[in-house]
């Protein structure tokens, strides 16, 4: 099995994921991280799911705020006030051990084997690279989900350009995407091409993943019209378990950290000469831009079944 360490703003979305993983990976550890809900409610939120669903591993503590932008509020719209749907009373405690020096003495304890599943924002793997920048070469590859580049008509769901995993702290998402980590994006591109009901979800016979979902879903039946959910951080295991269901893409990628587009990624658009150039010095990363849903989809819900 692929070892892995999840970072994690734990949300609906983020336990599907973390469901999934526990059936086929080797989870070292989960790192929370701020997003869905604050890092404290995501300690707790992973250590509820990780009972619940009897996932044996540890907890740690992340950031708390983005690098450099003061932190915008967290929404209970699509999760719940608790970001699980407020479905259960949670007893865990918000307390946990450092989860930047986690990911740092991991890498190095193992180097060359470790991957790094980044569903939420990137402020945990950013600052684990500035203070010990020396794990760049050690990590075997970032895999997140993130961004939003256009394809199929998926853009932003924040704003008609960004993603909220990367909106919610731009300058460590550049910071990342633009070194020389070996990042793979699993962007909204993908991520809305991949999508499961109310009724799939029920038919798995997971009681804790059909009660977080309830909530999540009335609201998409509301503003939508569509009684379901999008894989989304479910994508980026769907990736390792079989990069064949996805189309890559090569390219550098950089955010934009102000203005009117803050929170946008861009790519190259174009091999012509510019007069100045963004992506100058940035390390290439890997972008999937087009999914096999049919049988991602399949593998996810049949995983789920058989746990």
């Amino acid at each position: 099995m692929r070892k892995i360490i999840i970072d994690t703003d734990i949300g609906v979305d983020d336990a599907f994921a973390l469901a999934y993983a526990a059936r086929h990976m080797d989870i070292l550890g989960i790192c929370a991280v701020f997003g869905n809900v604050t890092v404290d409610q995501a300690v707790k939120n992973a250590r509820l799911f990780c009972a619940k669903m009897a996932i044996h591993t540890g907890v740690y503590r992340g950031c708390s705020r983005p690098l450099a932008l003061d932190p915008t509020p967290v929404s209970g719209k699509i999760h719940g006030k608790d970001g699980l749907g407020d479905a259960f009373d949670n007893p865990y405690d918000a307390s946990a051990q450092d989860g930047i020096r986690f990911i740092i003495d991991s890498v190095k304890k193992n180097p060359g084997e470790i991957t790094l599943v980044a569903i939420g924002p990137l402020t945990n793997i950013a600052t684990a690279q500035n203070l010990a920048p020396e794990i760049i070469p050690l990590v075997r590859e970032v895999v997140i989900m993130g961004g939003a580049f256009g394809t199929h008509g998926h853009a932003g769901n924040v704003t008609p350009h960004c993603e909220f995993n990367i909106w919610k702290d731009p300058h460590a998402a550049d910071q990342v995407l633009s070194s020389a980590l070996p990042v793979v994006m699993l962007p909204l591109d993908v991520t809305h091409e991949v999508l499961v009901t109310g009724e799939e979800i029920r038919a798995t016979g997971q009681p804790v993943l059909t009660a977080i979902s309830r909530g999540y879903l009335d609201y998409s039946l509301k503003s939508e019209g569509f009684e379901g959910m999008a894989l989304h951080d479910t994508l980026t295991l769907s990736y390792l378990i079989n990069p064949g269901w996805f189309k890559v893409s090569t390219s550098p990628v950089r955010v934009v950290t102000e203005g009117l587009s803050r929170g946008q990624t861009l790519r190259r658009a174009t091999a012509f000469a510019t007069r100045f150039d963004p992506f100058v010095g940035c390390g290439v990363q890997k972008i999937c831009l087009g999914v096999e849903a049919a049988p991602l989809k399949a593998h996810f819900l049949q995983s789920l079944g058989g746990m």
